[in-house]
């Protein structure tokens, strides 16, 4: 049986409405490897979808975001290019 790498889609607006409906299903895909998170979407970003993007990043086998632009802008304006995005190899 292959495993297939879990993954979650973010949506276009990640507040914290958004971080606290795709809570328990990244929870859920945690335990089964290393996690893709499809962020090419989102045009906003609050600080609880960051909070639980680094989280998802630093828990069990961690995580891969595929970030958008306004991703890849909010984390870097804030300091988390580096904790969000270093080492990815999409």
């Amino acid at each position: 049986m292959s495993s297939v790498t879990p993954s979650i889609t973010l949506p276009a607006r990640c507040d914290r409405a958004a971080a606290e409906a795709l809570l328990p299903e990244m929870i859920a895909a945690l335990g089964s490897g290393p996690l893709r998170i499809d962020a090419r979407e989102c045009q906003h970003i609050g600080q609880a979808m960051l909070q639980l993007l680094v989280s998802a990043r630093q828990t069990g086998e961690g995580a891969v975001i595929e970030p958008s632009q306004t991703l890849r802008d909010v984390a870097q304006l804030t300091g988390l290019g580096e904790e969000l995005f270093s080492g990815i190899h999409a």
